[in-house]
C-alpha cells in the first residue's frame, strides 16, 4: 500500500507542477518517486495487509505486479524523456501515465468487486486521453474514439457480470464469493452468465480473441510510446486483475471459466498471430500478435 501511497503522491505533485515552476525536473522526480514506490513495495513482502475496509489487499501477488508495472514504467518515463517536445506536455501526459500506474496497482491489489472497477476506470480514462493526445492527428483522434467506445462496451459487460455475481451471492468481496459458492450446493444459472461476462471484460483489456480487434487500430493510431506504455503496463495490471479473479474468486466453479478460458488462450495464440503474418505495418502486427 505504501508504494501506490507514493504514487498518488507523484499524481499529485504533476498538478502543482505547473504553480511551483519546476515541470522541467518533474521527470526525474517520476523516476526517483516511482524507484522509491519499488522499494516500499519489496519491504512491505510477506505482509499480506488489508485496506480500505478488505477492499484491497496487498499480498505477494499484488506486490509482484505492483513491482512489475512500477518497474515497467520507470523504463518507460527514461525513454519517453524525448516525448515530452514541451513543458506543458510533461504536466498533461505524464500525469496521466501516472494515474494509469494507480490504476494498475488498484487492479493488481483489490479484493472487492468495486474496487476493481475503480481500478479499471482509473487506468482506462487516462489512456483514452493518451491515446488522443496528438489532437492534430485524424489517426490519434480515432484511436481514442474507437478505444473510449470500445472500452465502454467492455466495461458494461464487466458491470452487468459483477451485479449478476452479487445476486447470486450477495457478496462484493472475492474471499466473500468465493466462500458463498463453497457452501451453495446449487447457485441460480444467472451466477454462471455472470463469471462469463466478467471474463468477456476482463479478456478486453488484455486484447484476447475475439474480443481484440480494437487494438490494431488504437495501437497504430496512438503515438507509439503510448502504444508502448499500453502494450506493458496496461497488459501487466489486467493480467494480475484477472488472475486474482479466477483464482481467489472462482475457483470452486472452474468448471465454468476453465473452458472458455482455454478457447480464449488458443484462439488468441493460433488465429492473432495468424492474422499477424498478413499485417504490412508494424504496429499493427504487433497488435494482433
Amino acid at each position: 500500500m505504501n508504494s501506490l501511497y507514493v504514487i498518488c503522491g507523484l499524481g499529485l505533485i504533476s498538478l502543482i507542477a505547473e504553480l511551483a515552476n519546476f515541470k522541467k525536473q518533474l521527470i526525474p522526480i517520476f523516476i526517483v518517486g516511482i524507484l522509491a514506490a519499488i522499494g516500499l513495495a519489496v519491504m512491505d513482502w510477506g505482509t499480506s495487509l488489508h485496506y480500505f475496509s478488505d477492499m484491497a489487499i496487498f499480498d505477494n501477488v499484488a506486490l509482484s505486479f505492483s513491482i512489475l508495472i512500477c518497474a515497467t514504467a520507470a523504463f518507460w518515463f527514461l525513454i519517453a524523456n524525448d516525448y515530452f517536445h514541451t513543458e506543458t506536455h510533461i504536466t498533461d501526459q505524464a500525469a496521466l501515465v501516472i494515474f494509469v500506474m494507480a490504476g494498475g496497482v488498484i487492479m493488481a491489489s483489490f479484493n472487492n468487486m468495486a474496487m476493481l472497477f475503480l481500478g479499471i476506470e482509473i487506468l482506462s480514462l487516462s489512456l483514452y486521453a493518451l491515446a488522443g493526445s496528438r489532437k492534430l492527428n485524424l489517426f490519434s483522434n480515432e484511436a481514442a474514439f474507437k478505444y473510449f467506445l470500445m472500452g465502454s462496451f467492455a466495461t458494461g459487460f464487466l458491470l452487468m457480470g459483477i451485479a449478476l455475481v452479487y445476486g447470486a451471492t450477495g457478496q462484493f468481496h472475492l474471499d466473500k464469493i468465493a466462500a458463498s459458492i463453497a457452501v451453495q450446493p446449487e447457485l441460480p444459472g444467472f451466477f454462471y452468465a455472470g463469471v462469463i461476462l466478467i471474463i468477456v471484460g476482463m479478456a478486453f483489456k488484455i486484447s484476447a480473441v475475439p474480443f481484440h480487434f480494437w487494438a490494431p487500430d488504437v495501437y497504430e493510431g496512438a503515438p507509439t510510446l503510448i502504444t508502448s506504455l499500453m502494450a506493458t503496463v496496461v497488459k501487466t495490471a489486467a493480467f494480475a486483475a484477472f488472475f486474482r479473479m479466477v483464482w481467489y474468486c472462482f475457483p470452486a466453479v472452474e468448471q465454468t471459466w476453465l473452458l472458455p478460458l482455454q478457447v480464449i488462450t488458443v484462439a488468441t495464440l493460433v488465429l492473432a498471430n495468424v492474422t499477424a503474418v498478413f499485417q504490412s505495418k508494424v504496429k499493427r502486427m504487433l497488435a494482433y500478435s
